[in-house]
């Protein structure tokens, strides 16, 4: 029988060291099975038996502190330069001023400059060397070891000073990338926080504010005006403005009515709703964003898989250099011994990998972060960068490209008859079917409030039309074919029916059974966004955009060179644009597919990047897409694109600047001129500067 399964969220978790040493040390505890540590997330899932004071001591070295997944944690926010590490860190400080007056005053091997200096390095760096020093012991080489190895042989050689400096610039370092961190974490914490954790609930005739995990289905939630929706549901009664920017990104409220679905997480602007509760706490839109980034920001994305690959060659190829600097110079060509040794320290210290290993995670953390307070769900590393490569995007026409609902666009008089009589006559017959095009009549019809008409003995022509019977005359309405068969069309009404068949709208005449009273053409409308989004995406660098449609090829041509696709492909079955997306693949390499992740699910999930539309509300969606657009537009789809290449730039940049900087450093052993505080300073700035980048992803904004 499978062991219990845990998840914990950690506090104090610093960097990836501090993390890889953590998971050891659990999974060094008997009754523990499996270990996952997500860093990116802060969190742990155990399965076996450990309980949160044993793991709390695996990471006591960290000061690591364990919490139930569930369990909301209100952190303690200390002033940056409030915490311990840091003061000690400026009394160091001090310590090396006082030092350096000390030197240029009294001389180098003073004992009050000597002092001073070995102040500062114990004062600096004690967390450091009891982490070190006993990491030694295990044979143990991480940064603290080889830190603590360093400023120890600074100490036996006589560097004092640079000792000093040593601790003084570590003890920086590792207090700016756990701020770093801290920074790019800070999209989950963001997430986490926005739906309430109380719901104001009426059961009966009594109304209680209970916890959100303690609401059950069915029951009748209250929101007031100004409040947040603390739980997914169904409105049941009143009408209201919902601010959903928290979900779907969108910046316009959405009206909201009964038998409508509201998010946890969004704000009631104006009105007052009673809202029947449709899930539990932890299966919300909200709950599954989360979770669903948590676990994408802990997928190792294909770059973070080539650097882990790196570093296990990297690694030992440094220490054996490091081995060859401090030993043949010596021993073959009269070196000083404490001079190469010197040198050697350097070498292991400049060649640490940090920057290099972190060089990834808090790129791909930043950006999946923003993605999701974007309102658009990116569900892994390699979906980020994936979607950073892409050349080509097929795009599903109805609902994506269109609104998916079809409306009256023209109507032509043939006969005696005005405008209004031909929409009454329609709409009259209209009345019984069910057919998408007679709704477009209908709301057509309504909106101009055209004479009402009775239709009688209503009979549906299967695949052609409808007839009925009007005062006491019969009516058709159909396609051009279900005329034909009674009579030959005048020239002029086909002319025109051809003009508006190529403007790819749908013709449906209008008459009885001895001529046509009129046309009505209907036509899916493209969305109001779908042009200048298809611009941006060109001014981004994708080079062919493609239609992918059931409907007929000239309908699907119009609307495809009205939006300036590069091609259409009409008249395709789920199978036919299955069989588009491998074709596309083959000619172009990464390839997106953009619908609606229920009848393009086939496409979606061969394509390179599959992306969903209208994610919030729709479960298809987000389990069939890489990629989901939680709001149901278009809108989204350039910042994605964006937001991904410059994720792909920031990690090239990083992984550059890491091998580049250490290159450079290691270099300066051949004049002798590589230092050990030059050496942290070049290893623990790389890290820093590769964070810093990291965190412009956070300033990746979504603009109109």
């Amino acid at each position: 029988m499978a062991a219990d399964k845990n998840i914990y969220r950690l506090q104090g978790l610093s960097c990836t060291n501090c993390a890889a040493k953590f998971e050891k040390n659990i999974r060094d505890i008997d009754t523990v099975e499996h270990v996952q540590l997500n860093f990116g997330a802060a969190k742990i899932t155990v399965q076996g038996e450990a309980t949160i004071e044993q793991l709390e001591q695996a990471g006591a070295f960290d000061k690591i502190k364990v919490f139930p997944e569930r369990q909301r944690v209100i952190e303690k926010k200390e002033v940056f330069w409030k915490k311990t590490e840091n003061i000690t860190a400026l009394i160091s400080l001090f310590l090396i001023i006082i030092g350096y007056v000390s030197y240029f005053q009294l001389g180098e091997t003073h004992s009050i400059t000597i002092g001073t200096f070995l102040a500062a390095i114990l004062v600096g760096g004690f967390s450091l060397f009891k982490v070190g020093l006993m990491n030694l012991t295990k044979l143990q080489f991480d940064m603290k070891t080889l830190m603590t190895i360093a400023v120890i042989g600074a100490a036996i050689i006589g560097e004092w000073a640079e000792g000093a400096v040593v601790v003084f610039l570590f003890a920086v370092s590792e207090a700016l990338e756990s701020y770093s961190i801290d920074k790019a974490r800070q999209s989950i914490k963001l997430l986490m926080d926005i739906a309430p954790n109380r719901a104001l609930i009426k059961r009966g005739n009594e109304t209680v504010e209970i916890d959100v995990e303690d609401v059950v289905i069915g029951d009748l939630m209250l929101i007031k005006p100004g409040q947040k929706i603390a739980m997914d549901g169904e409105v049941i009664k009143g009408r209201s403005s919902i601010n959903q920017a928290a979900i779907t990104g969108e910046s316009i409220p959405v009206q909201k009515t009964p038998g409508e679905e509201v998010f946890a997480g969004t704000l009631n602007e104006e009105g007052f709703l009673e809202v029947r509760v449709t899930k539990y706490a932890e299966d919300t839109t909200i709950a599954k964003i989360i979770h669903l980034v948590e676990e994408a920001q802990a997928e190792r994305a294909p770059s973070q898989q080539f650097v882990d690959k790196f570093a296990m060659y990297y690694t030992p190829a440094i220490m054996l250099i490091a081995l060859l600097v401090a030993v043949i110079p010596p021993l073959f060509f009269g070196g000083v011994w404490s001079e190469w040794v010197y040198s050697g320290l350097a070498v292991l210290v400049v060649g640490c990998p940090c920057a290099l290993v972190i060089s990834t995670p808090v790129a791909i953390v930043t950006a999946i972060g923003n993605a999701a307070r974007n309102g658009v769900l990116i569900k892994g590393g390699i979906h980020l960068e994936e979607t950073g490569r892409l050349s080509v995007i097929a795009f599903d026409k109805t609902g994506t490209l269109t609104e998916g609902k079809p409306e009256v666009t023209d109507i032509i008089q043939l006969a005696e008859i005005g405008d209004g009589e031909i929409l009454g006559l329609s709409r009259a017959i209209e009345e019984f079917s069910q057919h998408p095009l007679a709704s477009a009549i209908i709301r057509k019809a309504k909106k101009e409030d055209t004479e009402a008409y009775t239709a009688e003995n209503f009979q549906s022509i299967t695949g052609k039309g409808a007839r009925a019977v009007i005062n006491s005359a019969e009516y058709y309405i159909g396609n051009p074919s279900l005329f034909e068969e009674m009579f030959e069309i005048p020239v002029d009404a086909m002319d025109k029916i051809k003009v508006l068949q190529t403007q790819g709208k749908t013709v449906m005449l209008v008459g009885t059974n001895q001529e046509v009273k009129g046309l009505i053409a209907v036509a899916d409308q493209i969305r109001k966004g779908s042009l200048p989004i298809i611009q941006k995406l060109y001014k981004l660098g994708i080079k062919k955009t493609v239609m992918l449609t059931g409907d007929n090829q000239t309908a699907g041509n119009a609307i495809g060179k009205e939006l300036g696709l590069s091609e259409t492909k009409a008249e395709l079955l789920p199978q036919d644009k299955l069989n588009s997306i491998k074709a596309l693949k083959e000619q172009h390499g990464n390839v997106a597919m953009v619908g609606d992740g229920v009848n393009d699910a086939p496409a979606l999930a061969a394509a390179t990047t599959g992306i969903a539309m209208g994610g919030a509300g729709t479960d298809a969606a987000i389990e069939t897409a890489d990629i989901a657009l939680m709001a149901d537009d278009l809108e989204k789809l350039p910042y994605t694109i964006a937001l991904s290449r410059k994720t792909l730039a920031i990690i090239k940049q990083n992984i550059s600047f890491a091998l580049a900087l250490k290159a450079a450093a290691l270099l300066l052993v051949i004049p002798g001129w590589l230092t050990l505080w030059l050496a942290i300073f070049a290893d623990m700035g790389a890290t820093i500067i590769v964070v810093l980048n990291s965190l412009r992803l956070i300033r990746t904004k979504y603009s109109n």
